[in-house]
């Protein structure tokens, strides 16, 4: 294998350019066809249920939800597509953007501070979910183009909506068999240490991920993770060993 630093500056340019190719997801196609199924499912019903809510006057339905959609839907196991971080990631987007509106005058200045603001908030609250960002720069650009004044905005429809759509989440997801949301409890089995006889390979992880849900990662860093993994947990030992010997020698 030729080592990326010492490797002439063509073939580092030729590598750099491949990293742009699409690679295949490991998702099987079961869960492909449920992703899409429930996202169908959840955008129609928050939708009709936004409208019943706010009636024909009002915005039933923003646009982030079909991104918040692809997450709760296609990735329920990512942190970023727990409830809270729906609901409160949304939540909390629209807010900021409701409260750039109404300081800063230039909508261009203001949506990109309402981003970077809202990403900083995602952070400290633990709700990081990347639709935010969208409901931030459309509050904003939505709140100087229709003169909005008050926050009801983030309630209606973004709050509902987000609501909703995580409801119809948890249900078609639990109803497929999936576990969401998916972060264990403290009372729940913890999976127990994995002890790792045999080296694992690149397509050995290609094979894992296809048989269970979908996961928001490559399989070279989750190979680079658990070789980490696997080189924190050797220290570990080492430092146990070093500490029984020194016990042991301090008793003689």
């Amino acid at each position: 294998m030729i080592d990326p630093c010492s490797a002439p500056p063509r073939t580092r340019l030729a590598a750099f350019i491949k990293r742009f190719w699409p690679r295949p997801l490991a998702a099987a196609p079961r869960q492909i066809l449920i992703s899409g199924l429930g996202a169908s499912i959840g955008l129609l019903v928050t939708s009709l249920f936004s409208h019943w809510v706010l009636g024909g006057v009002n915005i039933a339905l923003i646009a982030p939800m079909g991104a918040s959609a692809v997450l709760l839907f296609a990735a329920p196991n990512s942190p970023l597509a727990q409830p809270w971080a729906v609901i409160g990631g949304n939540f909390v987007a629209a807010i900021t953007g409701l409260t750039v509106v109404h300081y800063i005058e230039q909508p261009v200045i203001g949506a990109a501070l309402a981003v970077g603001l809202s990403i900083v908030l995602m952070f400290k609250l633990r709700c990081l979910h990347p639709p935010g960002g969208a409901i931030a720069l459309t509050t904003v650009l939505s709140g100087h183009a229709q003169g909005m004044s008050g926050y009801h905005f983030a309630f209606a429809p973004v709050l509902l909506n987000s609501v909703a759509l995580t409801v119809v989440a948890i249900l078609f997801n639990n109803l497929c068999g999936r576990r969401y949301p998916h972060p264990l409890a403290a009372i729940e089995p913890q999976p127990k240490e994995v002890q790792m006889q045999v080296a694992i390979s690149r397509q050995d992880l290609h094979q894992a991920l296809m048989k269970g849900e979908f996961l928001d990662i490559d399989e070279e860093d989750l190979q680079e993770v658990l070789q980490q993994a696997e080189n924190i947990a050797q220290a570990r030992q080492a430092g146990n060993i070093l500490a029984q010997q020194a016990l042991l020698n301090g008793k003689n």
